[in-house]
């Protein structure tokens, strides 16, 4: 059943390697929880206690405004082929935004992807594994392609505009501060 650790073993980075959803799950000191599933090539282990994520414009932008106020988060992988495990990473994250002397660097490690807005950069305190033995089956049949082909279409100055209009705060009032950072 249930396993804790404090960094990630080969085993744990081969399963979240083979993965191609996982789920970010976020919270300030009041307000909602924000859970987003997260897909595209997105995601990659840098050592044994830290991951770092790329994270492409949506209709929110809660993560960020969630990490900057405390930090948490929390990502998790399901198997939905294969034997059953789901695998828990907690930790400290921050927000590395366009303008940040860190971008480039970390934005090397992906493949560009058209909308990229920030990076989560995540320090693991914690590895949790459970059964995942209620987790069903489900079949990848591919990516989607309809948010890459909107961000495309957009282009930098309609992205902009967008994150203007619709990710400057969160739900719940909170600024992300994506504005004055991804200039």
């Amino acid at each position: 059943m249930g396993q804790k650790f404090t960094e990630l073993s080969e085993k744990v980075t081969t399963f979240i390697k083979e993965q191609n959803i996982y789920f970010v799950a976020t919270a300030a000191a009041d307000g909602r929880v924000n859970v987003s599933p997260k897909g595209l090539d997105s995601l990659r282990v840098v050592n044994k206690n830290r991951v770092v994520w790329l994270n492409v414009t949506g209709s929110g932008n809660e993560t960020a405004a969630h990490v900057e106020e405390s930090g948490r988060m929390t990502i998790m992988f399901c198997s939905f082929t294969g034997p059953p495990l789901v695998v828990r990473l907690y930790g400290t994250a921050k927000v590395v935004h366009l303008s940040d002397p860190e971008w480039s660097e970390l934005y090397a490690c992906f493949d560009p992807l058209p909308g990229a807005r920030q990076i989560f950069d995540l320090s693991i305190d914690l590895v949790h594994t459970s059964c995942g033995m209620a987790v069903p089956y489900f079949d990848f049949a591919g990516e989607r392609e309809e948010l890459t082909a909107w961000a495309e279409k957009k282009g930098p100055e309609g992205l902009r505009k967008y994150w203007r209009e619709k990710n400057r705060t969160t739900i719940d009032g909170k600024e992300t501060h994506i504005v004055e950072k991804n200039r």
